[in-house]
């Protein structure tokens, strides 16, 4: 979700990739929600930290909070965010869809802000 809403944020010339310590396939929840507000990951792909040239890289923002955190080994700036894991939720269809919502919108928001878009910039 992060890479679906970053890209649909940063100025074209910024570069966002997004990569896990664990890759695994798409969540549809993850798609649906971000179809939602006007943004298709249908076509990304689960990556792993192996896939990242590290000297390529300027900036990393983590979002673990209950698992590991990767390490990421090279000169980027690193922030954290800890969101919880939304696909971990274990309740109704609909709570679990809103898990969905509440990381898709904090991430909305904290990269609005990142990129000078938000109310808080």
């Amino acid at each position: 979700m992060a890479e679906g809403i970053a890209r649909s944020l940063a100025p074209q010339w910024v570069k966002i990739s997004s990569a896990g310590s664990s890759p695994a396939s798409l969540h549809p929840r993850a798609v649906q929600v971000l179809n939602g507000i006007g943004i298709d990951i249908s076509g990304h792909r689960s990556k792993g930290l192996d896939s990242m040239v590290a000297r390529s890289v300027d900036a990393v923002i983590t979002l673990c909070a209950e698992e590991v955190c990767p390490v990421f080994l090279g000169k980027a700036h690193r922030v954290h965010w800890g969101l919880l894991d939304p696909a971990a939720a274990t309740c109704s269809e609909e709570s679990r869809l809103n898990a969905f919502r509440t990381v898709r919108d904090d991430l909305r928001h904290r990269l609005k802000v990142l990129f000078g878009q938000g109310e808080d910039a």
